[in-house]
């Protein structure tokens, strides 16, 4: 869910550049501003105690992310991290409340993304819990095809790495190529170069 740029900036809104590798905000932290990407890719991870990272979810395509924590005035349960060049608009939380309160349309979108992220997440605390890397795998690429319209075998393009589908889903990285191997002799997804297609 993205709210329109030109209200943002309406409502104060500033824009920040980060470096691939910077760190937007960390765990633990207090949030104070809305988030919303304008160019590139930021993920939101967070680490085992043994130092394993493990990648919640991966964001791009002008879309929000660490709202529910500035809705619920918690401390972040992760870290978000620029996972390329990217710019991103940030608007201080009086500003953003209210945004909200005087749009109302943009509070219900906000409402039912959030509604959307629990379902899916909901379905992916299931999935790794799977002893299958294969179902587990199968369920990220399902997820991400959900909103796309073309539905036919092969025309959705993985927007991740193996690496990144291994954190994704809790896997390690050799587990999850292994996964990924036997899923194409299997004929359920397609490798080309470095790109998967599902």
């Amino acid at each position: 869910m993205a709210i329109e740029e030109t209200l943002l900036r309406n409502f104060n809104a500033t824009e920040e550049h980060y470096d691939e590798g910077d760190v937007i905000f960390s765990e633990s932290s207090v949030p104070e501003y809305y988030y919303q990407i304008v160019t590139g890719e930021v993920k939101l991870n967070s680490f085992s105690d043994k130092g394993k990272e493990f990648i919640q979810n991966i964001i791009s395509g002008k879309s929000c992310f660490g709202e529910s924590m500035l809705i619920l005035g918690k401390p972040y349960p992760v870290n978000a991290v620029a996972l390329s060049d990217c710019t991103v608009l940030k608007l201080a939380s009086k500003e953003f409340f209210v945004l909200l309160r005087d749009h109302p349309g943009v509070f219900v979108d906000m409402y039912s993304r959030l509604a959307d992220n629990t379902f899916e997440k909901q379905k992916l605390m299931r999935v790794i819990t799977d002893p299958n890397p294969e179902e587990r795998i199968i369920e990220i690429m399902e997820l991400l095809k959900e909103s796309h319209i073309n539905k036919e075998k092969f025309s959705l393009e993985i927007p991740h790495s193996k690496e990144q589908l291994a954190s994704l889903t809790g896997l390690s990285l050799e587990t999850a190529i292994s996964a990924i191997d036997k899923m194409e002799q299997k004929n359920i997804l397609k490798i080309q170069g470095e790109k998967i297609f599902y």
